[in-house]
Order: C-alpha cells, then structure tokens, then sequence
C-alpha cells in the first residue's frame, strides 16, 4: 500500500510540472540592449592550446618588429599572463594574456556587468574550426564564455564569421551548429540570446564585394538551414547592401537572402571617421525605413576609432588611421543611430587590437621597439568600456543623448588629514556605547577589533604589539573582557 501511495505522488508531480509555465529568459530579444562583438582568439605560447602567439604574431613570430596588433593590453587585472620579448621603457617584460585560459573570460564578463554592456556576440571562424586544435580552442573559450554570462548575467551568442572559407567549407557551419546545440545544449542556457522566441544565431558575411570563395547561393543555404532549426538570423552585411553598391554586391538576390533574415546588421567599420560619419546619417535613415517595410530589426555597428598598421605591415594605413579623439568619435556615432531611431547597436569590437578596435582595457604605457604601439592617449584605461555602458543608458532614455560626451564622475581626491580619525584625543567617542574601541592601559594606540555586533564584550586577541610610552617594555595582544 506504502509503494502504491509513493507511485501516486510521484505521478502526480511528474504530471503537475508539465503544467507548470516556462521560465522566462531574461534576454528574449535585441531590442533595448548594447552588444560587443567579442573575438576571443588570442592565445600565447603555454596556455594550453598549442597554438602559439595566435593572432599576436606575424609570420609564425612575436617580438618587436613582428606582431599583428596595434594596442597593447592593460594585464594588471588578469589571474595569469605571458612574458613575451617586448619591453617597456624601463627595461621590464611586456605582458600579454590568452582568451584560452578562463580566469581571461571571466574577467572580461565581469568588466560588462561592472559598466553595463549587455552581453556579446562570440565571433566564430568557421576557417578556425578546420584543425582539431583550433576547433578544440574556441570550444574551450566558447564554454567558458558560456559559464561567465551565467555568473555575472550576460547575453551571449553565436556570431559565425565566413571570412576566409570556401564554398565546400561552408558545410563546416551547418556540422558545427548540430554539434553545439545537441552536444553543448548552448541554446538552453539562462542567458542565450533569443528573438522572436527563437535562439538567435549570427553570421557575418553576406554580400560583401571583396572577392570572396563563397557566394550567395551557400549564404542562402545557411540562412535556410537555420531557419529549418528552428532559429532567428542575424545576417552581418556590407554597409551598402540596401544600394547594391560600393562594398556591396551587385546582386538582388541578396536582398531576397536579407528578407529572410531576421536583424540587419551592417559593417560601418573602417567606412568614416569623425568629420565624415555624419554622410551616413542619409544612408541610416534610409536603412531603417526599409527595415520597417519588412519587418526586420536594424543593429548598426559603432566603434571607438580603426588602426591595422602592424597587421598590414604599414602599407594599407598609417598607425592610429581614425583617431578616436578621446572618445568623442564614439560618442557621435551613438548620437547618430539613435537618431535615426534604431532601438539597439553592435560595438565593434570588444577585445579587438589588432584592428584597433577594442573596448576593453589597453595599456597608456605600451612597449617600445621596432613595433609601434598605439595608447589610449592618457585617457583611463577603462574609458571606452565606461562609454560603452552610457551608450547602453542612452538607448534605454536613461540620460539624454546629446552630442556633448558624457561627463564622468571623478573619484573624490583625499588629503593626508582625511584618513586622520577626527576623535582622536578626545573623549567623546567612550560615551557612545556602540562604538567599538578598546583603549589598552599605558598605550597610545586605540584598537578597532572585527565584532559579531557593537555589543559584544569580548575581544579575542589583538592583531598586532603595542609599546609602552612609559618604558621600553611590550606587550602582546590579550584577551580583554
């Protein structure tokens, strides 16, 4: 009879919980939010990858003369880091860290909860994933990233990039897409990106007039095969899609492959810098409209300031080619697409040094040598991550979008006499029962012990010996009733 009770209750849970509603996800759409693009795809020599200076070399070496970023990373705050061969003026080992270890990740989530970036796009390469090691690489950094936007609250998502691939290669996307929904459940975590009620993927990539080895016919298929599984699309295209023109394209068809997407994302990096970015005000505008003809939801790209000098052996442009004037540049694009009413935005990028592009923290201190480096001109080295969350602010009309950048607080400056306790010397602080001091006898010293609460009459010990003004003789701590 006991086992007959037991089976019924349990039956009856089992059929209570199918009833019960679906937990809501804290990020069900774009709208309202601000979204770094996040590389990920720095790895150093004994992270554990195997994969050498990947993305800080040049040529297979990293030293002076030989690397591929322009901006040197702040690792003051980093659980672990790398010498390399670079130094500073005064002679000591430049250091760098590596997106592989996932002390790095979760760092770089916490820095977006503690300024208000709302989460992130995880740039995918499909030509990364060809060799064992490199897929095995952003695996590892993808999972990690994973468990940092449960930890600190993030949204997270899937941005596949197509630079690079063939034809032939773009079956790698559809295998990879497979392999981390049923292997990895990646879209059943708390904090994925979904829209429309549906998890969100990205891919980069569409329509770009750059000479690439895939064409619109595999865009397509990879946009049809998406959306056969059931996902929204996010389809990153060239700044002139709409037109069919300059960057873009000439084929309608891409159009047909935008219409079944589900965001528009169009790439601004590199295309202006701060006295031009106004000319694309028209083409915005212009962009929106046709997003709300069709549905879909406009995510322009803003970012803080372009330089590839080192990655393009100084031939492409000069160092420093869009100077980010202290963040003013940033700022007037925010002004910009808000304007034209677009209710998110993409920055690019959050961890980007090698085009110059990064958010995150980067060294005013940078190495000397062959290799120049830029800085972030003096300003804090958290500036652009600052911006960041007040460009988020913006959006949601928490202050005011105006084209003077935001002034920030500064940390009030303290004076020597400030640390001083005003009491001291006097008596009036024993007439107050719940302050906790304990004055030894003969000494000049008064102690504020740790307490369970202020009425507590019992001190354990005291963390340090106090010398008697009246000898040359020292006593211990003790314990005091």
């Amino acid at each position: 009879m006991k086992l007959k009770y037991i089976c019924f209750i349990l039956a009856t849970a089992a059929l209570l919980s199918c009833f019960q509603p679906a937990r809501a996800r804290k990020y069900d759409s774009v709208e309202g939010l601000v979204l770094a693009g996040y590389q990920g795809w720095f790895n150093a020599v004994g992270d554990g990858a195997q994969l050498g200076w990947k993305h800080y070399q040049k040529d297979g070496e990293f030293r002076p003369g030989m690397c591929s970023i322009d901006l040197w990373p702040e690792v003051s705050e980093y659980g672990k880091t790398y010498a390399t061969a670079f130094s500073f003026p005064d002679g000591s080992a430049a250091e760098v860290f590596s997106s592989h270890d996932r002390s790095t990740t979760m760092l770089h989530f916490s820095w977006m909860r503690q300024y208000g970036i709302d989460g992130v796009f995880m740039q995918r390469f499909i030509a990364s994933l060809r060799t064992g090691k490199g897929k095995a690489n952003y695996n590892d950094i993808l999972l990690n990233a994973l468990d940092a936007s449960d930890e600190y609250g993030r949204a997270i998502c899937v941005m596949y990039d197509l630079s690079g691939i063939s034809s032939e290669e773009t079956q790698m996307l559809l295998d990879d897409w497979k392999e981390l929904t049923e292997k990895y459940r990646i879209t059943s975590r708390a904090n994925y990106l979904h829209q429309n009620g549906k998890p969100l993927v990205a891919v980069w990539g569409a329509g770009f007039d750059d000479g690439r080895r895939y064409g619109l016919d595999d865009v397509e298929r990879i946009v049809d095969f998406l959306k056969e599984e059931g996902c929204a699309v996010l389809l990153g295209v060239p700044a002139h899609w709409r037109t069919l023109s300059m960057d873009a394209v000439s084929d309608p068809k891409l159009l047909e492959i935008i219409d079944k997407a589900d965001i528009v994302h169009p790439w601004f990096v590199g295309r202006f810098n701060y006295d031009s970015c106004d000319r694309f005000l028209g083409l915005m505008e212009q962009d929106m409209e046709w997003c709300r003809e069709h549905g879909k939801i406009y995510m322009p790209v803003v970012f803080p300031g372009f330089s590839w000098y080192n990655l393009k052996d100084g031939v492409a442009a000069p160092l420093n080619s869009i100077p980010r004037l202290g963040g003013k540049f940033f700022w007037k694009q925010v002004c910009n697409v808000l304007s034209v009413g677009a209710e998110t935005m993409y920055i690019a990028m959050f961890d980007e040094m090698d085009e110059g592009t990064a958010i995150f923290k980067c060294a005013n201190k940078v190495p000397v040598g062959e290799s120049p480096f830029l800085s972030y001109e003096g300003y804090e080295t958290d500036r652009y991550l600052w911006l960041a969350g007040m460009a988020g602010k913006a959006l949601r009309g928490e202050i005011e979008a105006t084209v003077r950048m935001p002034e920030r607080p500064s940390a009030p400056v303290k004076e020597p006499v400030d640390y001083v306790n005003p009491n001291m010397g006097g008596i009036s602080h024993l007439l107050v029962p719940t302050y906790p001091t304990v004055h030894l006898p003969n000494g000049m010293m008064r102690v504020y012990p740790q307490r369970e609460n202020f009425a507590a009459d019992l001190v354990n010990g005291l963390p340090f010996i106090v010398t008697s003004h009246r000898g040359k003789r020292t006593y211990p701590g003790r314990r005091l009733r």
